[in-house]
């Protein structure tokens, strides 16, 4: 099991200096990556579905994650997720392949179709065709970050004879794509390194993974790909008992969100965390 931290870019880590000292923290406590969240803006005032109130911080991911990249050698670098259809792809693929070349290859770009209506109205980009927009741009980005002269024709974008270096560090740039959806579960089997599922109990994660596993019965997974790898917020505070049952069920990893307050309360966490860390911790 690999162990990450949600939330480096949001509330308490939105202030730099405390996001410095988490990452640190974590990183030497045997964390395995850290992971950002995105909402480019939140309805105000807030209204259901949105999960957060207006006025709670963000950074952008890929300027907080280089930030922390400066900071830390080892630790793995997640998006957790970007909202894609709401980016411009080339734009989105600069940033991302920056992101990798400054951590040295540390980056997993996680991604996911969105929900909240009012933040693509916002954004002057269309709610419908989210999910086919979504794939639409990971295989453009893709082609940048892959061909020596990279091309694209699709549905929402299309380019030809430019170049965007640098390239990636990474051959292939690991993606992982959330959603708890079925339409989620056949786009991560069919485009994605690894799959994310957020704030799951265990019976949740075993239903996603049935999911998935139905979704794989259905659509073709290229040989490339790999195995799909599973990683979790889990719901509730981890315990020795708890990471039992999500390994029993099948998640590679889990990134547990402390939604605590202070840079203190966080460094607690870790602390007490890294205790579970290891099998005889």
């Amino acid at each position: 099991m690999k162990f990450g931290l949600f939330g480096i870019n949001m509330n308490a880590c939105a202030v730099p200096d405390t996001a410095r000292r988490v990452a640190q923290a974590a990183e030497a406590a045997g964390f395995e990556s850290l992971w950002t969240g995105e909402h480019v803006v939140l309805p105000d005032p807030q209204v259901a579905p949105s999960p957060l109130p207006p006025h709670y911080p963000l950074l952008d991911p890929a300027v907080a994650l280089a930030f922390l990249a400066a900071h830390t050698t080892r630790i793995r670098l997640g998006t957790g997720i970007i909202i894609l259809p709401q980016r411009n792809p080339l734009v989105l693929a600069k940033e991302l392949a920056s992101l990798d070349v400054v951590s040295n290859g540390r980056l997993i770009f996680g991604l996911g179709v969105g929900y909240l209506k009012s933040e693509f109205d916002a954004l002057g980009v269309s709610f419908a065709h989210k999910g086919a927009r979504a794939i639409d741009y990971l295989q453009a980005m893709q082609a940048v970050w892959t061909q020596a002269e990279p091309t694209y024709a699709g549905r929402f974008v299309s380019f030809g004879g430019i170049q965007a270096k640098p390239q990636p560090v990474q051959q292939p740039l690991p993606s992982v794509i959330g959603g708890h959806t079925q339409a989620a579960f056949e786009r991560a089997v069919r485009h994605a390194h690894g799959w994310y599922g957020f704030a799951l109990d265990v019976a949740a994660t075993e239903r996603c993974l049935a999911g998935l596993r139905e979704a794989a019965q259905t659509v073709e997974r290229p040989a490339a790909l790999g195995a799909l790898e599973i990683s979790i917020t889990p719901a509730a505070r981890l315990t020795p008992e708890l990471i039992d049952g999500y390994a029993a069920a099948g998640v590679h990893r889990l990134i547990p969100f402390p939604r605590l307050k202070t840079g203190d309360e966080l460094l607690a966490f870790i602390d007490e965390t890294a205790t579970l860390l290891t099998p005889d911790g």
